[in-house]
């Protein structure tokens, strides 16, 4: 399964009576029904480890490129309209803010790692709070509630998994609980935001700003608000998309597939 194609319902399963496993790509498996899987005795694996350093370098370079205005910079500097770069086009610093994560699993603890080489403060909202060792090592801090954090950060960055509790699990309300100078990055899945909440929020300055490597649905629509807003970066779900990883996802997934063949135990198996 590549893209959530093709859609692994009742009647792809049904008239499929020999499938033993359904190999998928990437680490989300919000697009799949493991009880409906499970009820036909279909095993279910996925590829959690190999995403999880390029979509962490995604989220930093979604960071740096919104808070210094890369996609605007460059707009500018390429116009033919442009005959002098004004001196008080400025962006807002990385290094020394406060970034706070929402979802510290791999690839939430890589951006970590990567952050604290810019001298941030690290703060971090979790299912479950990280060994004392593994928040010292990268000076991330842990809040209990999310409120808390929300309110802290000048980089909101979503890093969670999608599931029924984190559907939408930012709206109109966390919105307005961030900074008017914060900035909300996604790096996960497009149905943890609000997409109506954020859009308002943008337009009516509630945050400074949002990048998106995913959205919902995926392209938006060509005509989507989003797509017409100055202080929004949306980039085409990239966050593993490079050579090395997508090839390792590929031989993984394929790894996976004769394990279930020949009946062996599945690497990676989702349970």
């Amino acid at each position: 399964v590549w893209y959530h194609k093709p859609a692994i319902n009742e009647e792809l399963l049904q008239s499929l009576p020999n499938l033993k496993v359904v190999a998928s790509a990437g680490v989300g498996i919000d697009h799949l029904d493991l009880k409906l899987l499970s009820s036909y005795g279909v095993k279910v694996s996925n590829t959690p480890f190999i995403v999880s350093t390029d979509t962490a370098d995604m989220g930093m370079a979604l960071m740096l490129a919104s808070s210094r205005r890369l996609v605007e910079g460059h707009e500018m500097a390429v116009s033919p309209d442009t005959e002098y770069f004004p001196v008080d086009w400025l962006g807002v610093e990385v290094s020394g803010a406060t970034l706070g994560i929402l979802g510290m699993g791999k690839i939430g603890y890589k951006v970590a790692e990567r952050a604290k080489a810019f001298e941030m403060k690290i703060l971090y909202h979790n299912r479950n709070q990280r060994k004392k060792e593994e928040e010292s090592a990268v000076g991330a801090i842990y809040c209990k509630k999310i409120d808390d954090l929300l309110q802290q950060s000048d980089f909101v960055l979503l890093a969670a998994t999608l599931t029924p509790q984190t559907h939408k699990l930012i709206g109109k309300r966390e919105l307005e609980l961030m900074k008017p100078t914060a900035t909300l990055i996604n790096i996960s899945r497009g149905l943890i935001v609000d997409q109506d909440a954020l859009v308002e929020a943008l337009q009516n300055k509630v945050i400074k700003a949002a990048a998106l490597d995913v959205t919902y649905p995926e392209p938006l629509p060509r005509d989507h608000p989003l797509l017409k807003l100055k202080n929004v970066i949306i980039t085409p779900h990239i966050g593993s998309a490079t050579k090395k990883t997508r090839w390792v996802m590929m031989e993984e997934m394929a790894e996976s597939i004769e394990a279930g063949l020949a009946g062996l135990p599945i690497p990676r198996e989702v349970l």
